[in-house]
């Protein structure tokens, strides 16, 4: 697509709400969308990332979208065969049309129905409203019919390939491609016809010698004058159908003067709700488009600038025991880097952040005998609380390094289970986010990190996540006293993580020599 013009102008974004979905519908395998559940989210997957796409590069001050009510409209009642070769509706669209209108509540973006008449409609008036207001007019539509609206402050964005590719229909761009002005297309579709619509043109004459009459004659109205004077079979066959060709033209005319509930000046675009789209994106499953949707567009618990603050540092071989000796009695963050799985894991290090804002990074290759001694105490003493997130990994992987992890007073991936236990994700930069409203990075890049080797910027990170979470807890705390889950956590939730990693630690007997005699 061709890089928006820039102005100063108020700029009012149009989206044909059925055009796109469908399209998308048919742009995405349905097969390849679904939920668990079994609800296919193709076209509602489609139409949002194509919205999130103009979003970002067009950057609307005013935002609405448009949806057909039905096919019963003023133009059906007038002609019976209109859009009557349309193919049924797929109950798979069908279905997620609403999520789709979901999807736009939790955006905050408007969108505008009118029985009896089309999204065409609707569009043609806002953009009508919008000219005479003095705003610049964007429509993102796959119907043609749009491009009568055209004009030096009007442009139609027409997807050229499934969802992703859109032309930019400028006035030049139109006369181009049609031979005709904007408002001239309406009369150049009548002659031709419109297959999608079920309008049949006249036989055997095409674009080409539309516009050449259209053009010759200064517009259709005067074509159908001197339809006598054109000559040969294509000149007959258009006489013989002026009928069809009026029809054509009165059918295709948009409306633009509806009465509508909303103006373009009540469409100024609106902080969309965070936690909204986090519940809804959840349920479709759309992990990567969230993501996509955090970084482009501003919600109203919009991230404050920056992310953590962070103020720690590598504790040198030999510092470890002093450094533990100074904190106090609080519950602390806890990271720990590694891997783990199966029952096992390894340790590369830990990383330790305090309520004051302190945080160290220990690495537990060479750590002196003092440091590896009170490291140990620490972390199995259970009246030294600290929080992890998702304790059962970390635990793992500090029991096959000889240590034992004890005083886990929360667990931020368990609390957050019990706030909201129908969401699919549970990821640190998600609940960061969702409860902090910050996203998981540095505020800026910590003086020690200059002196740090290759590890610096892992134990930065570490130290970033043990201060994450150390926060969330706080947050959680008080939306899990909310829900009522405050004892679950703490006498069946975290006595459970520990429970299972023994288990998973300890594995299973099997009788091998009997196994192999079977």
């Amino acid at each position: 697509m061709t890089e928006a013009p820039t102005t100063d102008r108020p700029r009012l974004l149009l989206l044909d709400g059925h055009s796109l979905a469908y399209r998308a519908f048919f742009a995405l395998p349905v097969e390849n969308f679904s939920t668990t559940t079994g609800q296919h989210t193709n076209a509602v997957y489609g139409f949002t990332s194509m919205l999130i796409n103009v979003l970002r590069d067009e950057k609307p001050t005013h935002l609405a979208v448009a949806f057909d009510v039905s096919r019963q409209t003023f133009r059906l009642a007038e002609y019976a065969e209109y859009k009557a070769k349309r193919n049924k509706t797929p109950s798979e669209f069908g279905s997620q049309l609403p999520l789709i209108e979901e999807v736009l509540d939790a955006l905050r973006i408007p969108f505008l129905k009118k029985d009896g008449f089309e999204a065409d409609d609707i569009i043609a008036t806002l953009v009508t409203q919008a000219l005479a207001d003095d705003m610049d007019v964007l429509i993102l539509t796959g119907d043609r019919d749009s491009l009568q609206l055209v004009t030096e402050h009007s442009t139609v964005l027409y997807p050229m390939r499934g969802v992703s590719d859109l032309a930019r229909m400028t006035p030049e761009a139109v006369e181009t491609k049609y031979g005709v002005p904007p408002h001239r297309y309406p009369e150049l579709a009548a002659i031709v016809g419109e297959t999608s619509d079920n309008l049949p043109g006249v036989p055997g004459v095409g674009q080409g010698y539309a516009a050449k009459w259209i053009n010759q004659f200064d517009g259709l109205d005067n074509v159908i004058t001197h339809a006598d004077q054109i000559t040969g079979k294509k000149g007959e066959a258009l006489r013989e159908h002026l009928g069809d060709v009026m029809r054509n033209r009165h059918l295709n005319a948009l409306v633009r003067d509806l009465e509508l509930d909303l103006r373009p000046a009540d469409l100024a675009v609106r902080p969309w709700d965070r936690q909204e789209v986090h519940t809804l994106f959840d349920g479709l499953e759309f992990r990567v488009l969230r993501d996509r949707l955090f970084e482009t567009l501003v919600s109203e618990e919009d991230v404050d600038e920056g992310g953590f603050d962070l103020d720690g540092a590598a504790l040198e071989p030999g510092a470890v025991a002093a450094w533990l000796g100074e904190l106090g009695p609080e519950r602390v963050g806890l990271h720990v880097k590694g891997a783990w799985g199966a029952g096992t894991g390894r340790v590369e290090g830990l990383a330790i952040a305090t309520p004051s804002g302190r945080a160290a990074y220990v690495a537990t290759d060479g750590l002196t005998p003092d440091d590896d001694t009170a490291l140990a105490a620490w972390l199995a003493d259970p009246a030294r609380p600290k929080v992890l997130h998702d304790a059962k990994g970390p635990a793992l992987a500090l029991a096959a390094h000889g240590w034992t992890l004890a005083g886990v007073a929360s667990d931020t991936a368990l609390a957050a289970y019990l706030v909201r236990p129908d969401q699919r994700s549970y990821d640190l930069g998600d609940l960061t986010l969702r409860y902090l409203r910050r996203e998981l990075r540095q505020e800026q890049e910590s003086e020690q990190d200059a002196l740090f080797d290759d590890g610096g910027e892992a134990s930065a990170t570490a130290m970033l996540h043990a201060s994450a979470v150390l926060e969330l807890a706080d947050a959680l705390d008080l939306a899990i006293e909310e829900h009522g889950g405050t004892r679950l956590l703490a006498e069946v939730e975290l006595p459970l993580v520990s429970l299972l990693t023994t288990m998973e630690q300890t594995g299973i007997a099997v009788d091998t020599d009997h196994l192999e005699g079977l």
